[in-house]
């Protein structure tokens, strides 16, 4: 509740000491503190048009700043110009600037669109740059491959990828489908490094009936180093007109299946060795891996 000035007998003799302390350069603080005067409002009367001293004042720092962004502002400059200068933040350039002006626009919206465009063009290529830079070296750091290396990495291969097994369907076949060309050859050099000869291995291509069938097939021919004797028929998988397709184009060539004929005791080894490096990722002890 506020207190009224009446509430001191001698409220002007207050006042007179109130002033003379503020003149002293003392804080409202210091004065309560003083004249055991507790209510705000009381307070404020009794150093009523007397100026706080400068000690009191907030710094001056940001006055400073506030000054220099209006004056660019007035030049024309952009809020994130007038941030990048400054060094502060946007928000603080909103509020110091924002009773000016816009600045008049110094290009057409023409040109405004161009430089705009030119600047994501920047960005992307840039993008681009450090991504490429990223796969490069990752690449590097691979080196070259051991037998054991392309070994364990053509069984992942086929387990992702290849026909497995199942209790209720006996396939102990190796059958391997994709469309990534580097996939395919990768499993090729599996199965050479498996002395798999290459008159085993046949192949056909499956692909969508509204595609260029015969160039897909002699590409699949280019990638496998095989030649069409080794192709058996091309499955055609029928259009649906309701069905939106987005493997369409000249790069799309459809899968290739490569079958390797009597394959059983191959299948045999590559579900043994996925399920001895199972066992050996998942260990308690990570040290016995192999």
């Amino acid at each position: 509740m506020a207190t009224s000035p009446g509430k001191y007998a001698d409220f002007e003799g207050l006042r007179e000491r109130a002033v003379t302390l503020r003149r002293q350069g003392y804080s409202l603080r210091q004065i309560r503190d003083e004249l055991q005067v507790h209510n705000k409002e009381t307070l404020q009367r009794l150093v009523e048009g007397e100026p706080p001293p400068e000690w009191t004042k907030r710094p001056r720092a940001k006055d400073d700043l506030r000054e220099r962004a209006r004056e660019l502002r007035k030049q024309g400059w952009t809020y994130n110009q007038i941030q990048a200068e400054l060094g502060c933040s946007k928000s603080s350039v909103s509020l110091w600037v924002r009773d000016l002006p816009h600045p008049e626009p110094k290009c057409t919206p023409e040109e405004q669109r161009e430089r705009m465009n030119a600047g994501l063009a920047r960005l992307q290529a840039e993008r681009d740059r450090k991504r490429e830079e990223s796969k490069q070296a990752a690449a590097a750091a691979i080196g070259e491959m051991s037998d054991r290396d392309l070994f364990i990495a053509g069984v992942a291969l086929y387990w992702a990828e290849g026909t497995k097994d199942k209790a209720h369907a006996r396939r102990e076949r190796v059958t391997f489908v994709n469309s990534d060309p580097t996939m395919i050859r990768l499993f090729l050099a599996w199965l050479d490094l498996l002395e798999v000869e290459r008159d085993r291995i046949k192949y056909h291509v499956m692909i969508h009936e509204t595609a260029d069938v015969t160039a897909a097939e002699q590409y699949w021919m280019d990638v496998a180093q095989a030649e069409a004797a080794a192709f058996g028929k091309t499955t055609l998988k029928r259009h649906n007109p309701r069905t939106v397709r987005k493997n369409t184009g000249d790069a799309y060539r459809g899968c290739l299946v490569l079958t390797v004929q009597q394959s059983a005791d191959l299948y045999r080894r590559i579900e043994g060795s996925w399920y001895g490096i199972v066992g050996a990722a998942t260990a308690p002890d990570l040290r016995n891996r192999t």
